[in-house]
């Protein structure tokens, strides 16, 4: 039985649908819950706030791109303007834009998930058979050292020259060409994001997809979800057209987000303490550097090498692991904290750039809340990310640590993105470093992975969902996406939700 696929546009009055099982979001944990549910003979509704796009339209073009495939046409920050969110919004949500690298969660964060936070049942041994399926499916797979580009090759001969570990990393590709452009889509339909597989699998085998449509409330009555309220938004401009759509499912699930994720929790009414707090971002900070050679950093596999040689600093310290980003000209005029000819320099010399990120790893340390999202006054969501002392001494390592990576792999030139910046020419030029300050509005921050808001435990005092990913206090409503972690991951998250999600079928479907 083939699927529908309905976008904003088509609905012009109201409807009202009934099904099995309503998901809302269609990323990495709604679309492989979904193909899931669909294959044991559910009837499922999955709704998704962005719009259906194709490799037809992934043109390369950026400045089309974000406003069409980013939360907040790619402005969306923190309350306090220090921290860019970079998430997806279309169909496949951001694994249709993210940079293809997969990890699965490392054993010490899920033994500190049943140390510290009480985790059972969520040990590498039970999660294994789950992420050897999404693998499988995903085409994930070490992509080759001899194919690394050029900037991930500023991370790999700069670790090797001081001697420290680095890698090369999985992607979820089949196919590649390198043409560099994954945060636009994928214009070779390469990457096997969520829109390509498991919504396709699933649409192939009767699911119902809306798209354009957001999700204003569930509607909770007698501790059950008994309809999911949504408006359908105008493609263009992102407004609510007036026309409604219900869904009374049996089963209701949340799956879009970090941020999203919390938002719609609370314009629910289901404001139990600790929704939305515990939000993490993996915080990230760039360091870029000129060189002599062509380094061409918007072409070739992205994101292809890292290394994790500072993912355990101790006890008392935030761990950072480390990364190369590709660097197209929207992407690094927006990075770039210069204005007028220092920013026109900077950008003319965009072939010559290399960046590189440190990504930290929040929420391991006992005092380490990470941030909050909450609702405005008007209804829209907040977030509130405070960098607090321990995370800025991170920061400030993860600056001098990427500028001994660049100089130790032949960089003239390397900047810190600092306001004003601070430009280096030599090793000795890095203590320049220990004079500037760290942390919000000091230099530019950034996050393309949230994480927590909705944590798993057992105790409903201090989590959201119960180990099963089940509300501790609305039995037929379930959160599957990477808003239950209690921590961050100190790796790319998009595999540890495909997993999860993939455990959560049997679950989902019993409750039905």
């Amino acid at each position: 039985m083939k699927g529908s696929l309905t976008i904003g546009a088509d609905l012009t009055r109201d409807v009202e649908v009934t099904c099995d099982v309503c998901i809302v979001g269609s990323g990495a944990g709604g679309a492989v819950l979904a193909a899931g549910l669909v294959e044991r003979g559910l009837k499922v509704v999955v709704l998704e706030e962005g719009g259906y796009f194709t490799r037809a339209d992934f043109d390369g073009d950026e400045a089309k791109v974000f406003p069409m495939m980013y939360q907040d046409r790619g402005t969306r920050t923190s309350a306090d303007i220090a921290i860019t969110v970079l998430q997806g919004r279309t169909v496949g949500g951001s694994t249709t834009i993210n940079w293809t690298t997969c990890f699965r969660t490392p054993d010490r964060i899920l033994e500190h998930w049943r140390s510290v936070h009480g985790i059972e049942g969520w040990d590498a041994q039970t999660l294994g058979p789950h992420f050897d399926a999404v693998e499988e499916r995903l085409g994930i797979h070490t992509w080759p050292i001899e194919r690394i580009n050029a900037n991930n090759d500023v991370l790999w001969q700069g670790c090797k020259a001081l001697g420290w570990e680095a890698k090369p990393l999985r992607r979820n590709v089949r196919g590649c060409t390198d043409s560099g452009y994954c945060g636009m889509g994928c214009p070779v339909g390469a990457k096997q994001s969520m829109h390509r597989t498991y919504i396709q699998d699933a649409l192939d085998l009767g699911l119902t997809v809306h798209a354009d449509v957001r999700a204003d409330r569930f509607e909770v009555d007698g501790g059950r979800v008994v309809a999911v309220h949504e408006s359908v938004l105008d493609r263009d401009d992102g407004r609510p057209t007036g026309v409604k759509v219900i869904v009374r499912p049996k089963v209701a699930v949340s799956s879009c987000g970090a941020i999203n994720g919390p938002a719609l929790l609370l314009r629910s009414g289901l404001d139990r303490a600790p929704v939305g707090r515990r939000t993490f971002l993996h915080p990230v900070i760039a360091v870029p550097a000129i060189y002599e050679r062509t380094i061409n950093p918007f072409f070739g596999a992205p994101q292809s090498v890292g290394s994790h040689h500072f993912i355990d600093r101790g006890p008392d310290k935030v761990g950072f692991f480390l990364e190369a980003p590709p660097i197209h000209p929207v992407l690094a005029s927006l990075a770039f904290a210069g204005f007028g000819m220092e920013s026109y320099e900077f950008m003319s010399r965009l072939p010559h750039l290399s960046a590189q990120l440190a990504l930290h790893v929040d929420g391991l340390l006992p005092e380490d809340d990470g941030g909050t999202v909450s609702l405005r006054s008007d209804g829209r969501l907040k977030i509130d990310y405070p960098v607090r002392p321990f995370l800025a001494e991170a920061m400030h390592a993860s600056h001098k640590a990427l500028t001994e990576i660049h100089f130790a792999a032949g960089a003239d030139q390397v900047t810190s993105l600092h306001h004003p910046m601070t430009r280096m020419e030599s090793k000795a030029d890095i203590a320049k470093l220990d004079e500037r300050k760290y942390g919000s509005l000091e230099h530019q921050i950034f996050t393309a992975h949230q994480m927590g808001g909705c944590a798993m435990g057992p105790d409903p005092a201090t989590s959201v969902v119960d180990v099963d990913l089940r509300h501790h206090d609305v039995a037929n409503l379930f959160v599957v996406d990477g808003s239950v972690f209690p921590t961050s991951l100190g790796v790319n998250p998009s595999e540890t939700i495909y997993g999860m999600a993939h455990k959560a079928r049997d679950t989902v479907a019993s409750a039905v």
